[in-house]
């Protein structure tokens, strides 16, 4: 049996191949592009590697254009946490040295020896890394749009409170298109007192709002004309134009997630595994395309709920030594897939009378807090969810909650 480690960089890998022995068999520094993954193909194929019975690897990555390329075909590619490799290494050598070619062998010699401890990059489905990359991106335009929207917020509290006021009432708040085009029409409070009603209505007619507009003129006018304090005039002119520029990167932050999310709903449909999914409640199909993102569809990824619930970081776990137990929340986990079950817990019980009740038992007869009640419930739901992709069935009230639908009742 033949392993190979390889050391990743962001221009040149290094290669190690060692035997069952942990001889050093060859090791070689390619460059990251099509000549270097040709010369690493060539050196595997030297040392036995066919289609059949390719060489494991191990690397410190899970993404990239050479993963791509060694995970064609049946090769198992692992993906070994950098912090678990410089474990490994103390293991050789207790002198604190480091080198890529000394790192490439550390990796190789983890297959060798603890191969059956680590697991191999799951098999999916070319379609559902796409809905990974999207339902990932759609998450980061998000949290990027949601950031630059409160650093706007902060700047409006120092000069125009009274924007924040006018916007209160108003779903999603600055980012919603209607108060972009307010805030591009009249940058300073002083421009906005100045604002007719022809004025208004059109701004809001540009933002694309066709019910009320003018009760919404009528209220607007009466905010923007009641704001009693302003900054110097420069000093106020000179905060509009940086409020102008940051609404730049709004607007492009609002698009970019339009767009993908327009995007995750045109692919997410497609998967076979999306109609389960979709039957839960509380998962719509941007929270539903992130969960499959995650925990993708190859069913022996998880050889059972449990592996899934630690991956996921909804079940606890416990730390003993000598007399002394504890059992607290995970702090290894995936985190895009806890934040995403906070999500579905947080909605869950409005769709699901028995997610409800056991929400409420947690937090009446348990005493757990909020956060603990939904962590809970998440990890019983993912639990469901796990049968029911494994036995291809959708989601059943009662068979979920029986004794919860009985309590409500």
């Amino acid at each position: 049996m033949i392993y190979c480690g390889i050391d990743w960089a962001e221009r040149t890998h290094d290669v190690a191949l060692v035997d069952d022995t942990g001889r050093l068999l060859a090791k070689r520094h390619i460059t990251d592009d099509a000549a270097g993954y040709k010369l690493l193909l060539e050196l595997l194929a030297e040392h036995g590697d066919a289609e059949d019975d390719p060489i494991p690897v191990a690397i410190e990555t899970s993404r990239g254009l050479l993963v791509a390329m060694l995970r064609s075909g049946k090769r198992k590619v692992y993906a070994i946490n950098p912090l678990a490799a410089a474990r490994y290494r103390d293991r050789h050598s207790v002198s604190r040295k480091k080198s890529d070619p000394g790192d490439a062998l550390v990796l190789a010699n983890i297959l060798r020896t603890d191969m059956h401890a680590h697991r191999p990059l799951p098999d999916d489905s070319d379609l559902v890394r796409a809905i990974a990359v999207l339902a990932r991106a759609q998450q980061d335009a998000l949290w990027n749009r949601q950031q630059l929207a409160n650093q706007l917020r902060s700047l409006l509290r120092e000069y125009y409170p009274a924007t924040l006021d006018a916007f209160a009432t108003w779903t999603n708040g600055l980012c919603r298109p209607e108060a972009r085009e307010l805030l591009k029409t009249a940058p300073t409070p002083t421009r906005a007192a100045r604002l007719t009603r022809p004025q208004l209505q059109a701004a809001l007619k540009r933002a694309g709002r066709k019910r009320g507009i003018d009760t919404e003129v009528d209220r607007l006018r009466e905010v923007f004309r009641a704001e009693p304090v302003h900054q110097p005039p420069l000093v106020e002119d000179a905060l509009g134009k940086q409020m102008l520029a940051l609404l730049v990167q709004l607007d492009a932050a609002c698009t970019a997630a339009d767009q993908l999310a327009e995007a995750v709903e045109e692919a997410f449909p497609q998967h076979p595994d999306a109609e389960i999914l979709l039957s839960f409640p509380g998962l719509g199909i941007q929270l539903a395309a992130r969960i499959l993102a995650e925990i993708g569809d190859d069913r022996s990824r998880f050889a059972d709920a449990r592996g899934l619930k630690a991956y996921a970081g909804s079940s606890p776990i416990t730390r003993a030594s000598g007399k002394r137990s504890s059992i607290t929340r995970r702090w290894v986990k995936n985190d895009r897939l806890n934040h995403a079950g906070y999500l579905w817990a947080f909605a869950a019980p409005n769709g699901s009378p028995g997610a409800k009740a056991h929400y409420r038992r947690r937090r009446d007869e348990h005493g757990d807090w909020n956060a603990a009640a939904r962590r809970n419930l998440f990890n019983r739901m993912l639990g469901q969810l796990y049968h029911c992709l494994q036995k291809h069935e959708s989601f059943d009230e009662r068979t979920a909650f029986p004794i919860e639908i009985a309590a409500a009742a």
